[in-house]
């Protein structure tokens, strides 16, 4: 009997694998953040005992480090996903002041495995459970760049909130290292198959010890690095290719979704300072090897290794290029490129360890190397989500974010990238529209078919009120990531403002099959119906939604639209007993109810605050429609630097 078989926990539909860390009902994985999934285990482990809510701070933050509301959002969201109300009744059971019991009868170990209604659940192409937005905004500027926790003195969270979808955009695109998206991949739409493309998956870790996951997934990203810089060869970004990692499925399944001709396999097996890689490549179309190759070499040469695996791919692709194509900064020790895939790999967690830990490792790179642009750019990606994420003040975050970037770019003006993120602090955060138009252009004309370029783009367009850009740019986007599901939320956004409602919930309905407890999936969904004339079904879907200001915002304006005026009121309440945490979604509020006053008051608040979340996006929102013709209004535009 396997280790993973022996550590699977049973209760009712749900298997629970800690070992394998994935979360499955009847088959199907169920998304949670890595913070979520180790509270639920916790929790699981220990089935029928009270458990306080110091002894779980304890065991799954043992530096002490997570306020008590966050805690509550964790047990909040596993109780989501396990299909619950909020006071808990089948799963979860709480304890007022003490703490909480998992309360459902548990199977574990060898007495789940030989069960006989485990056999679906175990069976052996179970599929690999993703973390939702973690490996996504938090993924997911997420949508801005981040996940947002709840947090006292939040407003800098829902900040976070785009950071939930351009952090979608610094994180999951960006090479952001999200690390899977794992939903509904078996479901996607079709993607047109260029003749000169490719997808790099996932190294499988060969190692005897499975310890080195963190180089081998630093490899795949490395190569697609390199693709990256060939004009005409159209490469899948890491977010859309690494959604098939721990999978079996058939490769000829996988060109066809993600809409390639080729796929390049590879593993890695790591002892001390030697180094096996072997790497295949396979015409997707007709399932047929084209190159297979093993190299054996010390650690010491392993950037000249993968700039092998690229020259002798770009062969047998027969693509021509220029000599010094694969050329790029090189990193002067092992131990630092070691540190920087370590970096890498920990930023992909989305939570405050793995965010500190990605800092201390990239610090220590530039300490080894000054010389090496990339980890600074990355660097200042791991201070933008810690501040996104509400980890460390926003402008001590963003400001390091600034500073990382722009001493890459001495170090290489040409690094398209890091001009891509100082353009969206530009925009998120100083509201200077026209310094991020121009690294943003500069960003486009060093690299015109880079993905996570043309998705920062799509969103200052969007921020700007440029609809017909925007559509173009995120559609771009998709091309090069058709399974990343801030790029269909975007598109959401896009549409909407577009006044194309239909194509709008179509982007909606695809990003939740992607990533179903993702945030803002089900409050942008929800918004669409909600102007679609849909109240009910609105209604259905707000209440669904993870973040709490958008669930709770978009409450309050369905229940306006019913005509409930008074448990929109009451739900408004609810939103301004902390003035600081939800102003801009108390904005729309009073904004869809045409109440103006009240409206800018709060726009004023948010404004006030640096909100560098959802505010920067409110040109274009509908929800405004009522005001927006106001003088007051037009003025608020202007103070935020927007046309009116």
């Amino acid at each position: 009997m396997s280790a993973s078989v022996k550590s699977t926990f049973l209760f009712r539909e749900f298997e629970l694998d800690p070992l394998e860390r994935r979360l499955l009902r009847a088959g199907e994985s169920i998304a949670l953040t890595p913070k979520v999934f180790d509270t639920l285990v916790f929790l699981v482990e220990r089935a029928g005992r009270l458990v306080s809510k110091e002894e779980l701070i304890q065991g799954v933050w043992p530096r002490g480090l997570v306020a008590e509301s966050n805690l509550g959002k964790h047990i909040w969201l596993i109780r989501r996903a396990l299909g619950e109300g909020d006071q808990g009744a089948e799963f979860v059971e709480t304890v007022p002041k003490i703490g909480y019991r998992f309360v459902a009868p548990v199977m574990r170990g060898a007495a789940a495995a030989a069960t006989p209604q485990t056999a679906p659940v175990l069976a052996s192409e179970r599929r690999t459970a993703g973390y939702g937005w973690q490996s996504g905004l938090a993924l997911a500027g997420l949508v801005t760049r981040v996940l947002s926790e709840p947090r006292r003195g939040r407003t800098k969270r829902v900040a976070i909130a785009v950071a939930v979808l351009v952090a979608i955009a610094a994180v999951v695109g960006l090479d952001m290292r999200y690390g899977s998206w794992n939903q509904k991949a078996a479901q996607p739409t079709t993607v047109a198959i260029a003749d000169q493309s490719i997808a790099v998956l996932p190294f499988v870790d060969m190692s005897e010890k499975k310890d080195q996951e963190y180089f081998a997934d630093g490899m795949a990203e490395e190569i697609i690095d390199l693709f990256v810089k060939i004009p005409g060869l159209k490469v899948v970004s890491r977010t859309s290719s690494f959604q098939f990692k721990g999978k079996t499925e058939d490769l000829r399944s996988i060109g066809t979704k993600l809409g390639v001709a080729y796929v390049l396999q590879g593993s890695v097996r790591k002892s001390g300072d030697h180094l096996r890689v072997t790497a295949r490549l396979i015409d997707s179309r007709e399932g047929t090897n084209l190159w297979a190759q093993t190299y054996d070499r010390q650690l010491a040469d392993v950037l000249r290794m993968q700039d092998e695996i690229t020259i002798a791919l770009v062969q047998a692709l027969q693509l021509e290029v220029e000599a010094n194509i694969v050329s790029r900064p090189t990193l002067r020790n092992t131990e630092a490129y070691t540190l920087y895939l370590q970096g890498l790999h920990a930023s992909s967690r989305f939570d405050e360890e793995g965010m500190e830990q990605a800092v201390s490792d990239f610090e220590r790179v530039i300490q080894l190397d000054p010389s090496f642009a990339p980890a600074h750019v990355m660097l200042g990606n791991a201070y933008f989500l810690l501040g996104a994420y509400g980890f460390m003040p926003p402008t001590i975050a963003f400001e390091r974010d600034r500073l990382a970037n722009e001493h890459a770019l001495k170090l290489d003006p040409n690094l398209a990238i890091a001009h891509a993120q100082l353009g969206d602090i530009h925009r998120a955060y100083d509201w200077d529209w026209a310094a991020a138009d121009r690294e943003l252009k500069q960003a486009l004309a060093l690299a015109p078919a880079d993905g996570d370029i043309l998705f920062y783009a799509a969103v200052q367009s969007l921020g700007m009120g440029r609809w017909d850009d925007a559509l173009k740019q995120v559609n771009a986007a998709l091309v090069q990531d058709p399974l990343n599901p801030s790029r269909y939320q975007v598109l959401t956004l896009i549409q909407s403002s577009r006044g194309r409602f239909e194509e709008a919930e179509a982007a909606a309905r695809r990003a939740l099959e992607l990533i179903p407890m993702g945030p803002f999936g089900h409050s942008f969904l929800g918004d669409v119906l909600l102007l679609r004339s849909q109240p009910d079904a609105a209604l259905t879907e707000f209440s669904k939604e993870a973040l709490e200001a958008a669930r709770l915002g978009g409450i309050a304006m369905v229940y306006f639209a019913q005509g409930r005026k008074a448990d929109s009121d009451a739900v408004l309440a609810q939103m301004t007993k902390h003035p600081t945490d939800h102003p801009f979604f108390v904005a729309r509020v009073y904004a869809l109810r045409g109440d103006l006053n009240e409206a800018l008051k709060w726009l004023d608040v948010a404004y006030s605050q640096k909100d560098s979340g959802m505010l920067p996006l409110i040109k274009g929102d509908a929800m405004f429609r009522k005001i927006e013709g106001d003088p007051r209004y037009k003025a608020f535009l202007k103070k935020m630097n927007l046309p009116d």
